[in-house]
């Protein structure tokens, strides 16, 4: 029986997941959820099960025009790794959520980088 994209999805998130379990160490995940029109991110202390720092293209601000792009994303990771280093977390395991590593998830990755957070 043939899988459903969202379901193929759901699998390569889970496959990812055991392997940042093995990797982890103790570090918070930057979890990553992208939508059509928006995009998440989230520091996750899964020890503790707590969200330490999240930040949304949904969230108010200047250049907020549309939420579903490269420039969106480089803005979320630049704002979710300051969150995350006020909060004192700098090493983080990143958890792209079975979305290819291009475009809006690199982006996002590659800002939060740029701001301080090492992974």
């Amino acid at each position: 029986m043939a899988l459903t994209s969202r379901d193929s999805t759901l699998r390569r998130a889970e496959r990812n997941r055991i392997r940042l379990r093995k990797l982890a160490n103790g570090r918070p995940r930057l979890s990553v959820f992208r939508s059509d029109k928006n995009i998440y991110a989230q520091v996750i202390d899964d020890a503790n099960g707590v969200t330490i720092a999240s930040a949304s293209s949904l969230e108010g601000g200047e250049g907020r025009a549309k939420g579903s792009d490269v420039e969106a994303a480089a803005r979320i990771g630049a704002l979710v790794a300051q969150r995350a280093i006020e909060k004192g977390v700098k090493d983080v395991v990143f958890d792209r959520g079975g979305y290819i590593y291009h475009g809006r998830v690199k982006a996002l990755a590659d800002a939060a980088r740029e701001a301080g957070l090492n992974f």
